[in-house]
């Protein structure tokens, strides 16, 4: 008998399953959707989790996945990152890439996986829209360089069709929900089939949105908290950031206009 296939998954929250969850409250998320479409027996192993950055996936979570020799890993990571206090492109770069030709040099296949855009999805003012989007690109550009230096599998995912719709979303707008990890488990499914891994292509099932009193409930017992949380470490640095970027849109028009 041949040997089980195994995938494991590194990363923060987006990589544990936040914005999807079981009857029982269990985060799921799009790495269930896509383990439970491969055609054979897989081992399957989630080390993310939520909050996670760069640095902690490299020095912690990368050596519990080499220790059970994954045939295909995800390595998603990257938001938490770029929501703190000095935030270093170059930091995610040498992070990814290390963790990445780790991962190479034991024979696995690496997903990787864009950022949307969240100015798409939250209602906050046009000029931290913008500033989050600057951080965000420079994300993605990262996810680029790392995916173009060691050809690993790249989900961009602001080329999904129809990506940015609410429904696809949970109610923070920072991650996928129910529908939505479907969508993105597919995307992932059809990259893997591509390079010769057996599977099927995960079915995307309508789901039921939730009320407005939920969502409210929601956002008083879960999203509150957060944001008191980070408001000490990132909301002086948005207003810097802020100010920031209305000097560079005021130079801009200056510039535009000479």
């Amino acid at each position: 008998m041949p040997p089980k296939l195994t995938f494991a998954v590194i990363g923060d929250s987006a990589a544990y399953g936040t914005g999807d969850t079981d009857e029982f409250g269990k985060p799921r998320g799009w790495a269930h959707y896509l383990k439970e479409n491969f055609r054979e027996d897989i081992n399957y192993f989630n080390f993310s989790r939520p909050g996670a950055k760069s640095t902690e996936v490299k020095n912690v979570q990368l050596p519990m996945a080499l220790d059970v020799d994954p045939d295909i890993c995800a390595v998603i990571v990257g938001g938490n990152d770029l929501l703190r206090n000095g935030f270093d492109p170059d930091l995610l770069y040498q992070n990814l890439t290390s963790t990445c030709a780790w991962l190479l040099s034991h024979g696995s296949e690496i997903l990787m996986v864009q950022l949307h855009d969240p100015g798409e999805l939250l209602r906050i003012p046009r000029l931290l829209k913008r500033v989050l989007r600057r951080r965000v690109d420079s994300v993605n550009r990262v996810y680029e360089r790392v995916a173009a230096d060691l050809d690993v599998i790249l989900i961009r995912t602001r080329e999904i069709p129809d990506v940015h719709n609410l429904k696809n979303w949970h109610i923070d707008r920072m991650h996928p929900g129910p529908f939505g990890h479907q969508m993105l488990a597919r995307e992932m499914a059809v990259s893997l089939r591509s390079r010769g891994w057996n599977l099927a292509l995960p079915q995307i099932m309508e789901q039921s949105c939730a009320s407005k009193s939920v969502r409210i409930a929601w956002l008083v017992r879960n999203g509150l908290p957060w944001f008191m949380k980070r408001s000490v470490d990132l909301l002086p640095v948005a207003l810097i950031l802020m100010f920031l970027e209305l000097i560079h849109v005021c130079r801009e028009f200056v510039t535009q206009n000479r």
